[in-house]
């Protein structure tokens, strides 16, 4: 058998020219092409929160040359929600590897009297109307950021959900919304003192912001929803052909100038092997359908 790969590489990216999924891989494609001996073209197959494009690589021939970099949606927070997606995210899938994670951040506009979480639980509680945030979509992991907060800490919030995210912004920043829980892209705000921040969504302080405690530090036991993404195959994928990939991508990601320009967009380095992203896509399958079902979110 000749050995993978002879000719370019597809990688369907389900999102978007732009997206952060899409600015990624554009950032790790040509040092795994380096790697491989052979080109990565990218195919932006955007359409239902990534679910479009990975269907499409579900359903291609398993000889490595369509790959897929996915993203929390589509593979962990969409198969939990969704009651008829077309495909199982285990098992249509050979996980080939974790690139990159990325967080959200729980901001307020700087007329709110709070200064850090339990404060901002407080204020909440004690409004009649409790308290609204702008965040994206409903199913977005900023969202559910909130959903989470409310379910552990019993604080009233609700959410405003933005499909144009720029808008929930600008609302923000005006202080139409006192609230906002949103990625990386909310600091620039934050250093010019429009708005302030509260917590992190993370499991640990991030490198972008580390003096901003994380939601866990302050109390708020399990309240963690990053947003990550991860490079898989259509099921099937030849070992070989699996371990040569994810080989491919863990060296993209150790090359110190790759992992500095994607800190400097807000991403953060993640790697994890093939046997370690299927247990944490279960993980995050498992998490999301626990957290649906205690608010009775699904999403058609």
């Amino acid at each position: 058998m000749t050995e993978w790969p002879t000719r370019p590489i597809r990688v369907v990216v389900p999102f978007q020219a732009g997206s952060a999924t899409d600015t990624m891989m554009r950032v790790l494609g040509p040092r795994m092409a380096q790697t491989l001996g052979e080109a990565i073209v990218i195919d932006n197959r955007p359409g239902a929160g990534g679910v479009t494009g990975s269907e499409i690589v579900a359903r291609a021939p398993r000889d490595g040359y369509t790959l897929l970099m996915a993203a929390a949606s589509s593979h962990g927070i969409l198969p939990a929600m969704m009651p008829r997606i077309p495909y199982d995210a285990v098992q249509d899938f050979t996980p080939i590897g974790l690139a990159c994670s990325s967080t959200n951040f729980i901001v307020v506009h700087p007329s709110l009297p709070v200064h850090n979480l339990q404060e901002l639980i407080a204020y909440a509680k004690a409004q009649p109307q409790g308290l609204s945030y702008a965040a994206g979509s409903r199913g977005s992991s900023n969202g559910l950021a909130g959903e989470i907060l409310t379910l552990r800490s019993g604080a009233p919030l609700t959410h405003i959900p933005y499909n144009n995210i720029a808008q929930g912004v600008s609302d923000t920043l005006a202080g139409h919304v006192k609230m906002m829980i949103y990625t990386v892209a909310i600091l620039p705000h934050v250093r010019e003192g429009r708005l302030r921040t509260i917590a992190v969504t993370a499991a640990r302080r991030q490198v972008q912001a580390p003096d901003v405690p994380t939601a866990v530090e302050q109390g708020a036991e399990g309240v963690i929803a990053d947003s990550w993404f991860a490079m898989f195959g259509p099921a099937g994928l030849p070992d070989a052909t699996r371990d040569r990939a994810s080989g491919a991508l863990r060296e993209a990601l150790a090359d110190p100038q790759i992992a500095q320009r994607l800190i400097e967009q807000g991403l953060t380095p993640a790697y994890l092997g093939p046997d370690e992203l299927r247990s944490y896509v279960q993980a995050e399958i498992g998490k999301w359908t626990g957290v649906s079902r205690a608010i009775g979110l699904r999403l058609d």
